[in-house]
């Protein structure tokens, strides 16, 4: 991410516990071999990945331990009532972001 999420939905991560999540990249220098790497040692039949020392995969408690998520409250689901999907975004986002690809939206819009 290249400067701060939008002011739109800082109030929403913020309220989530979600804040510090939207701001991990800061700072950080990927390495492109490395991620070469994991991506040829990923196997998606499996969801593990084969290593030289052995197999890995990466379970939520995983992901909740590095991201420190909280794992306890209520879930953030609702049932959708309105077919206006263009509305359920602004209502949600603030905006109507332009690159949602099948129900995913890229990190850097948020």
């Amino acid at each position: 991410m290249s400067g701060p999420p939008s002011q739109l939905i800082e109030i929403y991560l913020r309220e989530v516990s979600f804040w510090h999540v939207a701001n991990i990249s800061w700072g950080c220098k990927l390495d492109p071999k490395l991620i070469s790497e994991l991506i040829e040692s990923w196997r998606p039949e499996t969801h593990i990945f084969h290593l030289s020392c052995g197999e890995c995969t990466i379970t939520l408690e995983d992901v909740q331990l590095q991201l420190g998520l909280p794992v306890d409250g209520s879930i953030l689901i609702e049932p959708v009532q309105s077919a206006d999907w263009g509305a359920i975004r602004y209502d949600f986002f603030g905006a109507i972001p332009d690159n949602i690809y099948g129900g995913r939206i890229e990190m850097g819009w948020l």
